[in-house]
């Protein structure tokens, strides 16, 4: 572990040299749960200045996409680092709130208080929007049912402690606390105590039956944990979202993974708490999952590149939840590749991806070069010696990646990938692809027939619209399939990319 950050911020010149120290020590997989609080500029980004060194020595660097979302920019979306968004994992902290007129609302508490009876007491039901509790207010007695109104990430708590505390202090017997509308279905579960939480959609039934009803009554059933959950994983709703600001011809985040209530453990006696153990949320819970992952491929193939290890990891994940329908986001509408990336991690798969689209430094440089010429090359690559003159320029899209962003217009725009074999050597993979019917996409050539191991094959893909549309984007994707692999690229074409050097 590397000290880069204390309680007053993370300085720059401190980021830089975690990581020159973590190069200089031989590390693996570098875990960055790092992520700027405002969109920062590649050739000022500590994280990204620093990674392109780690890169440059085999070394796998994970960054969190940050918690900006649904809406705000994401963070770490330089094309060496593996980029990590946060969904949801199979397993509630169940608790229904069972209203007077009979119906159930389904919520979460993470204190599970042990039912002492099998049948609960019922207690009248008082709304206070604000969760205060002030004198005038008779809560005594009663379940309170108030409404989130904190930051919707992993740096504070949706409401004060003291607020929940003050409200119980008063002699309330518990508090229902409903989610902000922008987390849909995502429930930020925080160690309140006596708290059940509740969806906004959820919430607003209760406060409707209580403005209808003369004597408004609830009592609370705690079911304990309760895995199996469905559907599952979909997208946390503070994840945030691309398209990268400042390189929005490669798709990120790239890779979603669990990140909504993990029980993390906690270094014991600190001025955030004391341990064992927290409820935690965010890319950075996310971060270190993928950071595993990335791990285990390595020790499996101590020989690959970074982006070879990065091109398993995406072209092997799952874009099917735990029903078997596609992965959706908080709002339970089906998840885009800028909330998702390539798809959930799968560990497993990784191990084993059977072709892998491969990068260097040399090929980073030229994307430098493409996109910020001279300067941001020497700033990035820390060498005021180096020019560009010497390298090829690499445009954003015609960049070896493992995903491809194009631009969505009529007239038709080509890109070229290169794919290496590390699956057995007499291999051969046919074209499957699934795009929209407005989405012309032709490939070049649609068998990929390898004779050895490492060998390396080229193909060409051609993306057009069918006509003029108001779609701002459309999705699709390619995939290589052999008797044993299955090697898949989503495709994402943007109206009005700029993309330097197209």
């Amino acid at each position: 572990m590397y000290s880069m950050c204390t309680l007053c911020g993370c300085d720059s010149a401190d980021i830089v040299a975690g990581i020159d120290e973590a190069i200089k020590d031989g590390v693996d997989v570098l875990s960055l749960s790092l992520a700027p609080v405002f969109d920062v500029e590649f050739s000022r980004d500590p994280v990204v200045i620093g990674a392109l060194s780690a890169v440059a020595k085999g070394i796998v660097v994970v960054a969190a996409a940050g918690n900006n979302g649904p809406e705000f920019f994401i963070a770490n979306s330089a094309p060496w680092l593996l980029t990590v968004a946060a969904g949801s994992v199979d397993r509630s902290f169940e608790t229904v709130v069972q209203l007077g007129n009979g119906n159930h609302i389904n919520g979460e508490a993470f204190n599970q208080v042990s039912n002492s009876s099998s049948k609960p007491k019922p207690f009248p039901l008082y709304v206070d929007k604000h969760c205060k509790s002030s004198p005038g207010r008779n809560v005594a007695g009663k379940i309170v049912i108030c409404h989130s109104t904190g930051p919707m990430n992993d740096t504070g708590p949706s409401i004060n402690k003291s607020d929940i505390s003050g409200i119980m202090s008063a002699g309330a017997a518990g508090v229902v606390l409903i989610n902000r509308k922008a987390a849909g279905f995502t429930t930020l579960l925080e160690d309140y105590g006596n708290v059940v939480q509740v969806t906004v959609a959820d919430g607003n039934n209760i406060i409707e039956y209580v403005r209808t009803t003369s004597k408004a009554s609830a009592k609370v059933i705690y079911k304990n944990t309760v895995l199996g959950v469905r559907p599952s994983p979909t997208v946390a709703a503070f994840s945030s979202r691309g398209p990268s600001t400042f390189s929005p011809g490669v798709l990120k985040p790239d890779i979603l993974a669990p990140g909504l209530n993990v029980i993390a453990a906690w270094p014991p006696l600190t001025m955030l708490g004391s341990g064992p153990f927290h409820i935690k949320s965010g890319t950075s819970m996310s971060t270190p999952h993928v950071s595993g992952v990335a791990a285990l491929v390595k020790s499996s193939h101590p020989d690959w590149s970074a982006a070879g290890i990065k091109s398993a990891i995406l072209t092997t994940a799952d874009i099917t939840d735990s029903t078997g329908g596609p992965i959706l986001d908080e709002q339970h509408q089906r998840a885009t590749a800028y909330a998702m990336g390539a798809g959930h991690v799968n560990p497993t798969k990784a191990i084993d991806p059977g072709l892998v689209y491969d990068l260097g430094i040399t090929e980073y440089a030229g994307y430098i070069c493409a996109l910020l010429g001279d300067q941001g090359l020497a700033v990035i690559a820390g060498d005021p010696m180096l020019s560009c003159k010497m390298l090829p320029k690499i445009p954003e899209a015609q960049l070896n990646y493992p995903t491809i962003t194009v631009p969505l217009k009529k007239k038709p725009f080509t890109v070229n990938r290169t794919v290496t074999n590390v699956g057995p050597e007499n291999s051969i993979y046919t074209l499957k692809m699934e795009v929209p019917k407005s989405l012309t996409v032709r490939v070049y050539p649609e068998t990929l027939v390898f004779s050895k191991a490492g060998e390396k094959i080229t193909y060409s893909m051609m993306v057009s619209r069918h006509r003029n549309g108001r779609e701002k984007s459309l999705e699709g994707s390619i995939s290589w399939v052999s008797s044993k692999h299955v090697v898949r690229s989503p495709i994402v074409a943007v109206a009005g990319l700029v993309s330097p050097l197209l």
